[in-house]
């Protein structure tokens, strides 16, 4: 079993959103103890915006790649390359704005890529990645689920799902900017569902 990591986070250390990530992560490697881990941090990794260099890149031919293209596109390549060879992905999800880190929607610009992550059929588009599993540590200063100010939870079902990662569970911690009992809360609640999660 290969396990992603994906931190999100542009607070590094001080995320909460990283450390639930990383006590979901400890807890599941401590159950399947055989299973191998793979972080992709977007502090170190950062992940650049889809612009018309990239594009242009993406729809040259191989052989007729600038040296740039060529580095631009075996980047996109090892992003995909690390999600296709996942078993389980792992993702810390902070809200920013009332939506997800604007470089996780980059990171889905450069591995939705027609005929390797996903096809165009005549009844719409299939996607690809198959028999995964993705755990969100969705972590939020206000309280957002099931509220039509929550953006992330239907975007990701709808992106994973448009890659053929159908199987996405959401683990929530909210209100963490307002007062320290709801925030304390919020902390609870979500590590007791890290841990019903992982033990089930």
């Amino acid at each position: 079993m290969k396990i992603l990591q994906i931190k999100t986070s542009i607070l590094s250390q001080y995320s909460t959103s990283n450390q639930l990530s990383n006590e979901f992560v400890d807890q599941y490697m401590t159950k399947h103890s055989a299973a191998k881990l793979e972080i992709l941090d977007f502090e170190t990794t950062a992940i650049p915006h889809l612009d018309s260099k990239l594009l242009s890149a993406l729809s040259t031919d191989q052989s007729e790649r600038s040296n740039e293209q060529v580095k631009q596109v075996a980047f996109a390549d090892s992003l995909i390359e690390q999600l296709q060879d996942s078993d389980v992905i792992v993702l810390g999800l902070p809200m920013y704005n009332f939506n997800v880190p604007s470089m996780l929607s980059s990171y889905f610009d450069h591995v939705a890529r027609a005929g390797v992550t996903f096809n165009y059929t005549a009844t719409g588009p299939v996607g690809l990645l198959k028999n995964k599993k993705v755990y969100v540590m969705a972590t939020r200063g206000g309280i957002h689920r099931d509220l039509p100010s929550d953006t992330q939870t239907g975007y990701l079902t709808q992106i994973f799902g448009f890659l053929g990662i159908t199987d996405v569970e959401f683990i929530y911690a909210e209100g963490l900017n307002m007062d320290d009992s709801i925030k304390e809360q919020g902390l609870k609640q979500a590590r007791a569902a890290i841990t019903t999660t992982v033990a089930g």
